[in-house]
């Protein structure tokens, strides 16, 4: 496993942490997901991810879907600075096929990346 563990500190676990990125978010979107960043004071890049009943009925979608959103937020988290990243999931999102999901979120972290290098330099 070494640096590409999931560990605790990875993770975004009260709604204060929650609330802090809500407040002033660096959006990333698509017509499936929202990614929000807002930086940390933390050494390393944190991940949140929001998905409600409504907008994913099943709970073996939510959970397939979370393990996705988990595994690609591993494997791309040395592209970001030190950013606390909230995943709203919207409707449409158990639709997807794993692959799809997949490419759709590497594209977004590139997307997300960019405008919180940009967002930095102003």
């Amino acid at each position: 496993m070494g640096e590409n563990n999931f560990s605790r500190e990875l993770r975004l676990l009260t709604p204060t942490h929650f609330e802090y990125v809500f407040t002033k978010a660096i959006p990333a979107v698509s017509p499936q997901i929202t990614l929000l960043a807002r930086f940390n004071n933390a050494n390393n890049p944190r991940i949140g991810i929001t998905l409600s009943k409504k907008r994913v009925k099943f709970a073996h979608d939510r959970n397939r879907i979370k393990r996705i959103l988990r595994e690609s937020f591993r494997l791309h988290r040395q592209s970001f600075p030190n950013i606390d990243i909230v995943v709203v999931g919207k409707s449409g999102l158990d639709k997807m096929s794993n692959k799809e999901l997949s490419y759709l979120l590497s594209k977004l972290w590139k997307k997300l990346a960019k405008r919180c290098e940009k967002s930095q330099l102003e």
